[in-house]
């Protein structure tokens, strides 16, 4: 059983938003009213007479010469690694970087659970845990890193070293991070 649009547009009208349904296209475009981003555009396209769903923000960024190009496919990347469900496209002809999320749904029908969930990860994946990031390393050149992940680390050190070893080692990683923030 594929899914519809008419389905999709269902759960869209359910959460309340407005979107522009293209038939034609396979296709419904929508918008969110980001943190980050200053325009949330997103592509709800159903491909294989619906049984592939693919969700995704168009022209996110542009980086086709950007002098920190290199930077952003690393931290990109790195995001990637640490999250559920992203993945990142690049169009080397004009450096549009855009975010998706895509499944087969094959015989079975979307759910608007489902659907929901998609649609929630990748504004909250884009708007507050990549854009922050990406953003930064536009304007400077390094990637600030994950918060999260520093703290995986620790835990992970924590079970490493012997007893107190992680203690005397805190002003060292003190001091490394405020040289990090006075160079931002």
């Amino acid at each position: 059983m594929a899914t519809t649009l008419a389905e999709i547009g269902q759960y869209l009208d359910n959460r309340g938003w407005n979107y522009d349904l293209q038939e034609a296209n396979s296709q419904i475009i929508t918008g969110y009213k980001a943190e980050n981003v200053e325009q949330f555009l997103m592509v709800i396209q159903l491909q294989e007479e619906g049984e592939y769903l693919s969700v995704f923000v168009p022209e996110l960024l542009q980086v086709k010469d950007h002098v920190y190009k290199g930077v952003v496919f690393q931290t990109m990347l790195a995001i990637a690694w640490s999250v559920k469900f992203l993945r990142w496209e690049y169009d080397p002809r004009d450096g549009e970087i855009r975010a998706s999320i895509g499944f087969a749904l094959e015989d079975a029908a979307l759910t608007e659970r489902q659907f929901n969930r998609v649609l929630n990860a990748l504004i909250h994946l884009v708007d507050e845990v990549a854009m922050p990031r990406l953003q930064a390393v536009l304007a400077t050149g390094n990637d600030p890193g994950d918060p999260e992940m520093e703290q995986d680390i620790a835990a992970a050190l924590a079970q490493l070293l012997p007893e107190g070893s992680l203690e005397a080692l805190q002003p060292a990683i003190a001091s490394r991070l405020q040289s990090r923030l006075e160079a931002e």
